[in-house]
């Protein structure tokens, strides 16, 4: 671990940035506080706007010896600016087959959750992440990589709400020198987390390699990327207005009757809302395969299996129903 400016004295008062001046969640509010310089900037901003009413969360990942440190860091700089803080140990180690990025995202949203909902009384909602205009960079290139759709394509969401909790991007389009920038005027410290020089992680790569070279070529990358991204959060906000109301329209569970009179790319929205409405997603193959499926079940004795994450699309009767991967054990799956 590497800590920037490492003495805690107390910042400037420089006054609330301009990149704030929007955000108004309800409070009291919790930020997500790493202890690296991008949630630093985010924490000591809301606590100039909102003094007394922000609170911060840092997760533990156990992932690395210097862990502890940013721990210490962490409550260092709170309890020195009396902030509150809470502290969530997490095992975020990741299954076979689950890529390591994946695992600690999960493990982190999941501790966010539990602190929001069991600490402090139960009484914070909000809660703020410091993703910044580089990372949705980082995110959307990554999304181009795996050939991913407009949902992956249009980056991450400004806010969302999961299990009461709400969350906040307000910073994702600053971008991070601008926020490093504004963090030495205001005399802050923060952590490097040497992971982040780690090229075996696949963002890493992206951000010390490829980026630099976009930047260099399209100095202007960053706001048309984003504002591509927003175009794509746009159009999959319509195609999940149409996927609802043709749920609603072929019936659900899906009547294949009903399913066979819409267009390819019709039913096979509609099926990806279908699907992830009950926790499952398929990939492009999945979706050929079942799309044939449906075409070609036009006898009474057409069976449709497919297998789908962990789960399976079977056919009852005249409709398509998910069931648990393993349950028709006598029956071949395909």
């Amino acid at each position: 671990m590497s800590s920037v400016e490492p003495d805690l004295s107390l910042p400037k008062a420089l006054g609330v940035p301009t990149w704030l001046s929007t955000f108004e969640p309800r409070k009291p509010l919790a930020v997500a506080f790493s202890g690296g310089a991008d949630s630093t900037a985010l924490l000591w901003a809301c606590h100039l706007k909102w003094p007394g009413q922000v609170h911060a969360v840092h997760v533990h990942h156990g992932l690395q010896s210097a862990a502890d440190d940013f721990v210490q860091h962490c409550k260092g700089f709170c309890n020195l600016h009396h902030i509150p803080i809470e502290v969530a140990y997490v095992n975020a180690k990741h299954r076979l087959g689950q890529s390591p990025e994946d695992a600690a995202r999960r493990a982190r949203y999941q501790a966010l959750e539990d602190v929001l909902l069991t600490k402090w009384g139960g009484h914070i909602k909000d809660i703020a992440l410091a993703q910044h205009a580089d990372d949705q960079v980082e995110t959307v290139v990554l999304a181009l990589s795996r050939g991913s759709g407009l949902p992956g394509l249009s980056g991450m969401r400004a806010q969302w709400t999961h299990n009461l909790v709400t969350y906040h991007r307000p910073i994702l389009g600053v971008p991070s020198d601008q926020l490093r920038a504004w963090a030495r005027e205001h005399g802050l410290s923060w952590i490097e987390d040497p992971s982040n020089s780690d090229e075996s992680f696949t963002r890493n790569k992206i951000r010390k390699k490829i980026l630099p070279h976009l930047m260099q070529t399209f100095p202007n990358f960053r706001q048309t990327l984003s504002r591509s991204a927003a175009h794509m959060a746009q159009a999959q906000t319509l195609l999940l207005e149409l996927a609802t109301e043709d749920l609603a329209s072929v019936g659900n569970p899906p009547h294949i009757k009903a399913l066979q009179t819409l267009t390819e790319a019709r039913r096979s929205n509609l099926l990806r809302h279908w699907l992830q409405g009950q926790g499952c997603r398929a990939s492009t193959a999945q979706m050929l395969e079942l799309n044939r499926l449906i075409v070609a079940c036009t006898t009474r004795g057409h069976d449709i299996q497919l297998k789908v994450g962990e789960s399976c699309v079977v056919r009852r009767n005249a409709v398509l129903e998910l069931v648990e991967y393993g349950v028709l054990p006598n029956h071949r799956v395909k």
